[in-house]
């Protein structure tokens, strides 16, 4: 059973960008892509940004644009990622895929999933999303959108993630409690 998709996700504090999030799955995707390495509001921010800069939020729109104007467009300022040439050649690379494997709709990866499995191997194909990334995309699919293919709690994390986010509270609470995880391993360490 599917649930009613949420209006925004409130990953930004900007409710332009929280919008497009829920609205556009390859923003939502992008945003996962870039969420490395800068603060959440960051990465989930900047597919906004792009839209605005390409004109565009669409796969084969970004997939065929001149890798150096995209890097180009990732480098104005502010730039749309700490590293924004890797992060553009990361994008152009997940929407290329998108083109190629899914017809340019990044919806076909869970739309057309036999169950959690596959929907795990689907997503864990695309280019930018590793393991931990496709856990959390997982938790956000099934918990916000309520794309839960057969067996998709198999596969879900067990645990606090931006899927659990709907509130500015709930991010708050999520990043607090990273914060304390990632201390608590340094003081191990130590």
């Amino acid at each position: 059973m599917r649930t009613e998709p949420p209006s925004r996700l409130y990953y930004t504090g900007d409710e332009e960008a929280d919008r497009l999030l829920a609205r556009e799955p390859l923003a939502l995707v992008i945003g996962f892509v870039l969420d490395q390495q800068v603060p959440v509001q960051k990465a989930f921010s900047s597919p906004l940004e792009l839209q605005r800069r390409l004109g565009s939020l669409d796969a084969g729109t970004i997939a065929g644009t001149d890798p150096g104007v995209l890097e180009e467009l990732f480098r104005r300022k502010p730039a749309l990622h700490r590293y924004p040439g890797t992060m553009a050649r990361r994008t152009q690379a997940l929407c290329v895929a998108v083109v190629s494997e899914y017809g340019g709709d990044v919806e076909r990866v869970w739309s057309e999933a036999a169950d959690g499995k596959d929907l795990e191997r689907r997503l864990l194909g695309l280019p930018g999303i590793g393991e931990m990334k496709a856990k959390m995309l997982l938790a956000v699919l099934g918990k916000r959108f309520g794309v839960k293919p057969p067996g998709w709690e198999e596969v879900a994390p067990h645990w606090p993630t931006l899927g659990d986010v709907d509130s500015p509270e709930a991010l708050e609470r999520l990043q607090e409690a990273k914060r304390e995880h990632k201390a608590g391993l340094r003081a191990k360490s130590e």
